[in-house]
């Protein structure tokens, strides 16, 4: 039986702009989880922001003790130190040379012909071997490059040093038949050992790896979740089916990648397919970044300041002295009580509300604005409805009420209710917080506060 390699790129996958971004915590478990179930390889995502990416992959670094722990090493010699500081501590480091070998992909991201590209994979090749002796290059949108390049490209990679060759499908277009042929060609020329990874974009990612594998292919990078990729388990299930008729295995664990994964994606609010949310949960934490805390509140739909992400992000530390960590209804009161704070244009000097069975609901508010009393009386679909009419009246002004919650933060008879109140005005959202041991009046008191704050950004325009 021929033992395959398996090199998991689920952080690198997850971590990939534009998506929600982990929180360190998140980040340490997937690690964990990919070590506890016997992927061979990790591969970390490229540094992004030095000195917190630095901090998240040393500690993984230092938990990992089964797998290589690879990480990328940029696009020039500098990033080289940076990448080996992240690993140096762990078990079984690896820095990673990822180059494309296109001709599209080299002349309009690299800005780089073919004897460039061939230098700049020599030079950092030589640099990584500098400092760790397990360096691979991974040819990056190899199934669109020319095969006689691929295969220079690949040659110039093992004499410099490399100890590993993988390659991509990054098109994701191509037939296990042409991923075959590209794996045989380049084992033919070259004596490393070669990962491939496929694509799922055309619903051949298992028939394409087994492909490779069987054109000589010594393993295949594969991902847990994420979108198109080659799904770790199924992967791994289409394995122990054929596995052995083929003469292949692996390390991995089945029982831990079904029931590790399984948990793991349901913390990060991944579907079971492996695909990515369409809307994932909000989770921060005391770790959580200005970064984090601004994509999280975008994500929600705020447009804040830098000013407010930063009141924001004292107030979530502060509530995670007393909790590990908020999720989106949290953040939404977090915000409701500590960004965007206007001056009162408006306060709630009174209010009456009757409610019953029979009859509509009806209201009567009284607001104070520059000394001068407005009053307004509305019907409406429940005592809280009707008020929200009744303050429409008063300023003479009607507001989409984009959200509503309402929910006890105190026990007993008497418990405090507080009450979220977002409105939608000019495309922005503003939202407003009340507390109350009624909850009528909570509910009045964040419309209003939410109100102040369109009125004060009205004013400032």
């Amino acid at each position: 039986m021929r033992k395959i390699t398996v090199s998991d790129y689920t952080l690198r996958e997850l971590c990939k702009s534009g998506q929600t971004p982990l929180l360190f915590r998140e980040k340490t478990a997937i690690a964990a989880t990919l070590d506890s179930f016997g992927a061979d390889v990790i591969e970390l995502p490229a540094i992004s922001r030095a000195r917190e990416d630095s901090i998240i992959f040393r500690t993984i670094a230092a938990q990992i003790r089964n797998s290589v722990l690879c990480i990328p090493v940029g696009m020039d010699v500098a990033g080289v130190q940076a990448a080996w500081d992240c690993v140096k501590d762990a078990a079984r480091p690896r820095l990673q040379v990822m180059l494309p070998v296109s001709t599209v992909t080299m002349e309009y991201s690299c800005h780089m012909k073919e004897d460039k590209m061939l230098g700049k994979i020599r030079e950092l090749c030589q640099a990584a071997k500098a400092f760790c002796p397990d360096v691979e290059y991974s040819a990056m949108d190899a199934t669109r490059a020319d095969p006689a390049f691929l295969e220079k490209a690949v040659l110039a990679a093992q004499e410099a040093g490399a100890t590993v060759i993988s390659y991509s499908d990054d098109a994701g277009l191509s037939l296990p038949r042409e991923i075959a042929a590209i794996t045989a060609g380049l084992k033919a020329v070259c004596s490393l050992p070669l990962l491939v990874s496929v694509s799922d974009q055309l619903g051949m990612g298992n028939a394409a790896a087994f492909a490779a594998l069987d054109a000589g292919a010594d393993g295949v990078k594969t991902a847990v979740a994420g979108e198109q990729v080659l799904n770790t388990a199924r992967f791994a299930e289409a394995l122990a089916i054929r596995g052995e008729s083929l003469g292949l295995t692996s390390v991995l664990k089945r029982t831990e990648l079904k029931t590790d994964v399984n948990v793991l994606l349901k913390q990060l609010n991944r579907p079971a397919d492996g695909g990515i949310a369409a809307e994932s949960e909000i989770l921060l934490d005391a770790a959580s970044t200005l970064e984090q805390v601004s994509a999280a509140t975008q994500q929600l739909g705020y447009t804040l300041s830098a000013e407010d992400v930063g009141l924001v992000h004292r107030s979530l530390l502060t509530v995670c002295q007393r909790k590990g960590s908020v999720g989106r209804k949290e953040l939404e009161a977090i915000i409701a009580s500590s960004a965007m704070q206007a001056p009162s244009v408006y306060h709630l000097s009174s209010f009456s509300c009757t409610s019953s069975n029979l009859v509509s609901s009806m209201a009567s508010v009284t607001l104070v604005k520059n000394g001068d009393d407005l009053s307004g009386v509305a019907l409406g679909d429940g005592p809280i409805d009707a008020a929200f009419r009744a303050v429409e009246q008063c300023v003479g002004f009607h507001y989409e009420l984009d959200d509503f919650q309402i929910q006890a933060v105190t026990e007993g008879k008497e418990a405090l209710g507080s009450a979220l109140v977002r409105l939608r005005s000019g495309g922005r959202l503003y939202s407003g917080n009340g507390l109350s041991t009624d909850i009528v009046g909570a509910s009045i008191r964040a419309y209003v506060n939410a109100l102040n704050k369109i009125v004060a950004e009205e004013e400032q325009a």
